[in-house]
């Protein structure tokens, strides 16, 4: 396999939407009793051509209504890959209210692909039954729609796209609702993507976008290649960087979890989140995160009380500062939990309850004690912003972690008019995009870490600006829920965090009534890129010996899963029964590692995996960092394979280095 571009590839990509004359743009809406296709040439268009970057070429075209409703069509070209993306916006600038616009769509075109099947997943629907993936003929034709108003939730806004002769990849840049429609018409494949709901008349002033669509595609079949070509594109280009201008590297992130026997993080004080980190040091474990989550405000020991984003004065006199000023002399970076867009109408005890003070900018729906900071609103939008971006400065913040636990689609519904829409949601996506992008700005080297209950808003467009360090809130410690969920995660959101609990049942393996300490199985389960290690200052000392032995093995791990291709040889389908095996390897500086992992209740045996090898090499392989565990030619691994024998509850990681035979 190689997973270079090629020439073809290339090729390929240019077949797919590729900007040729204004009228042919991939895009449509309606437009009062018209169906706008392009840009047509009454609408006078205007082409222009930026090179973004060595890489990155946009072509922008611009055309306008007699009205004043300007339409914005750009396009991005990689040329290091075989990659576009296409993003309309339609901008107001008349005196009046437009027309209705219906049904806009970033991408509404055919491709010439003979018959199709279609590779998608469910997303993260808070149920162990997430993150499940599926292929199906799209014949007749096939629909994926996020529900809710969040991107990742029902379904997962990352597919594929399978013909006889070429892979494509397709991602939906759309934080809220959005809809693809797929249909097989002959040898064509039509493909439509849009906001899911959008039937609005555009104001003075206002614009409106459609959801932004990455394309990429490759000549021939192999889902490995274009499996590891998407990593490669994501790291250079979609992962965030950290201070120094870094892309994010491995994170072990702790703390004080229930502090004092309360909930969350609302027993969370000066003295306990420093008195913590000082002692995690002491334990020889020196965390890159230090993780203040929800509760460090005035919320009565009750964390969803929220509404004011102030520190509790009884817990923190003197602010956060102190809490940030410690994790910078620890060089430790310091991560602070918000959820600014939900609003509990009984909130926290404060004069600056948004709820009380500015309940004009808040959005309800009846029977919910919760209502929705419309980030559509200008005034509430610097409000938040300039409120948060203090509080980062002065609390000497690095990482920014947003949170969202309520579906929003409800609450834009409730405050919509019949000839608005859908604006309220695309009004507010933007806000939130905007909001962060400035934080960002305002703040430089400072990070992002989007949660919202989970995963249900890890869509590109979110991902341009974060990392999802909380992917789920499913199954944090249970082991073949996890390893199923990873599997996903790897090939589409390459950068994740997990968690190592352990939630097995040592008397028969199962996850009823279970729970045990901290073990090397745990790491060998959590083994991702970024790891929450050791949540409490109160366990015993064979766990910290446990994290000293332990975190090496991950890191190394780490730096090879951000580095390398990506190689899964087992299903993964939630059985404590099932072997699960892996491979990253990284071919520019000749390592790499297998892992793997037998389940709970796996009965004894041997496993042999087919490694992914490089022609005539030689293999040297350490066992978990500890030693020397043999060697094998290209050759030998090519017609034997990799066999090792495990008992159940087992994991191992061997490393591996390779030269060319002498």
């Amino acid at each position: 396999m190689v997973t270079h571009v090629n020439e073809r590839d290339m090729r390929y990509a240019e077949s797919l939407f590729r900007f040729t004359d204004p009228a042919r743009i991939p895009c449509s809406f309606g437009y009062g009793d018209r169906l706008v296709r392009g840009i047509p040439e009454d609408l006078h268009p205007i082409v222009t051509r930026t090179v973004l970057s060595n890489d990155m070429v946009e072509y922008a075209v611009e055309g306008r209504f007699p009205d004043g409703l300007v339409v914005r069509a750009e396009q991005i070209v990689y040329r290091s890959f075989p990659v576009n993306e296409w993003v309309v916006y339609l901008r107001n600038e008349g005196s009046a209210p437009s027309p209705v616009i219906d049904s806009l769509r970033g991408l509404d075109g055919c491709l010439d692909l003979g018959e199709c099947r279609l590779y998608h997943g469910n997303g993260d629907d808070s149920t162990e039954n997430g993150y499940e993936w599926f292929l199906d003929p799209i014949s007749p034709s096939f629909t994926l729609q996020s529900e809710g108003g969040m991107s990742c939730f029902g379904s997962f806004p990352y597919f594929r796209i399978l013909s006889a002769e070429h892979l494509i990849n397709v991602a939906v840049g759309w934080t809220g609702g959005w809809k693809t429609e797929l249909t097989q018409e002959g040898r064509f494949l039509h493909i439509s993507v849009g906001q899911r709901r959008s039937h609005y008349r555009i104001l003075p002033g206002e614009t409106m976008r459609s959801p932004r669509v990455t394309l990429m595609g490759i000549a021939g079949t192999d889902t490995d290649r274009i499996r590891n070509m998407w990593r490669r594109w994501y790291f250079r280009y979609i992962l965030p960087n950290e201070r120094g201008g870094r892309p994010i590297g491995p994170k072990c992130a702790m703390h004080v979890f229930q502090a004092d026997g309360f909930p969350e993080f609302t027993g969370a004080s000066e003295q306990n989140q420093v008195d913590g980190l000082r002692f995690f040091r002491e334990k020889g474990l020196n965390p890159d995160i230090w993780w203040l989550d929800a509760g460090w405000y005035a919320c009565d020991h009750d964390w969803g009380r929220i509404g004011c984003w102030e520190p509790d004065p009884e817990r923190f006199p003197n602010g956060l500062t102190p809490v940030g000023l410690e994790c910078e002399k620890q060089n430790t970076e310091f991560l602070l939990w918000f959820e600014p867009e939900r609003v509990r109408l009984n909130g926290p005890r404060s004069p600056h309850h948004l709820a009380e003070i500015h309940p004009e900018w808040i959005l309800y729906r009846e029977g919910s004690g919760d209502g929705l900071l419309n980030l559509g609103n200008p005034d509430a939008w610097q409000y938040i912003t300039d409120l948060v971006d203090s509080l980062i400065k002065r609390s000497h913040v690095h990482i920014y972690r947003q949170d969202f636990n309520f579906a929003p689609l409800d609450y834009w519904i409730a405050a919509e008019a019949p000839d608005r829409i859908g604006a309220m949601e695309n009004l507010h996506i933007q806000g939130y995009l905007r909001y962060w992008d400035t934080l960002l700005a305002r703040n430089p080297g400072l990070w992002i870490d989007s949660c919202a209950s989970g995963g249900h808003r890890n869509d590109l467009d979110t991902m341009r600006r974060a990392v999802p360090l909380q992917y789920t809130d499913v199954g944090l410690g249970h082991h073949p829920v996890k390893l199923k969920q990873h599997r996903q995660m790897f090939e589409w959101i390459p950068y994740f965090r997990a968690h190592n609990y352990n939630w097995d049942n040592p008397k028969d393996g199962s996850y009823v009534g279970g729970g045990r300490a901290i073990d090397d199985y745990a790491y060998q389960v959590a083994l991702t890129p970024a790891l929450t290690d050791v949540a409490t200052v109160h366990e015993s000392e064979e766990v910290y010996e446990c994290a000293r032995r332990n975190q090496p093995m991950w890191r190394k791990a780490a730096e090879l899963e951000i580095r390398g291709d990506y190689y899964p040889f087992t299903r993964c389908r939630k059985d404590p029964g099932d072997w699960y095996a892996m491979q990253f390897d990284d071919p520019e500086r000749q390592e790499g590692f297998i892992q793997i992992l037998t389940g709970t209740q796996t009965p004894d045996g041997t496993f042999t995996v087919y490694p992914f090898v490089h022609e005539d090499c030689v293999y040297t392989f350490t066992e978990d960092l500890t030693g020397p565990s043999g060697s094998a030619t290209s050759q030998q691994l090519v017609h034997d394979g990799f066999t090792r024998k495990l008992p159940k509850r087992t994991g191992h990681v061997w490393f591996y280095r390779y030269e060319k035979e002498a």
